[in-house]
């Protein structure tokens, strides 16, 4: 009987070992897919920023003209009145 109790000890610790690889497999499966999820949520938010700064930067070059503009309007308006004081 006591070979039968030591194969089945060993048996049973085969089955422990098996369990333990299964549990640490399933583990490492559902990290990984919760890395994936993350990654796939960081190229969403990349995607949605880089449309954002693309946006800031037409807006930037739009108030650059206007800044432009301004600017030489103002130094004309200068330039008119500096005239009519001087007459």
């Amino acid at each position: 009987m006591s070979r039968l109790d030591d194969t089945l000890e060993r048996f049973s610790q085969a089955l422990d070992t098996l369990e333990a690889a299964i549990n640490r497999r399933l583990q490492r499966r559902i990290a990984s897919e919760n890395l994936e999820q993350e990654l796939t949520a960081l190229r969403e938010d990349r995607a949605r920023l880089a449309q954002e700064l693309d946006s800031v930067k037409a807006e930037s070059k739009a108030l650059e003209g206007v800044t432009d503009e301004v600017s030489h309007r103002l130094d004309t308006a200068i330039r008119d009145i500096r005239a009519v004081l001087e007459h």
